[in-house]
């Protein structure tokens, strides 16, 4: 069983709101997930970012993917050390 770290999106008609998530592979992208690990509104300016940060790293830790949304989500938040 694969896991993943996505984006379920929320929200209305031209208005989105995403959690980020973790959930199998093979579930649907608005679907049943394992955890909600944080939120993502990119309507408002700037963008609200939420993150769960100690849930993600045990996620990480246990071999959960990022998409690659997600990746830039958590490097934009300083999530992942910067490369020397």
């Amino acid at each position: 069983m694969e896991v993943k770290i996505r984006l379920a999106r929320h929200g209305a008609k031209k208005k989105p709101f995403y959690r980020v998530v973790v959930a199998t592979k093979e579930c649907r992208r608005d679907g049943k997930n394992l955890e909600i690990v944080g939120t993502y509104n990119p309507m408002i300016d700037p963008v609200k970012i939420s993150l769960h940060k100690e849930r993600i790293k045990y996620w990480l830790g246990v071999g959960a993917i990022p998409t690659d949304t997600v990746k830039s989500i958590l490097k934009n938040e300083g999530f992942y050390a910067k490369e020397a």
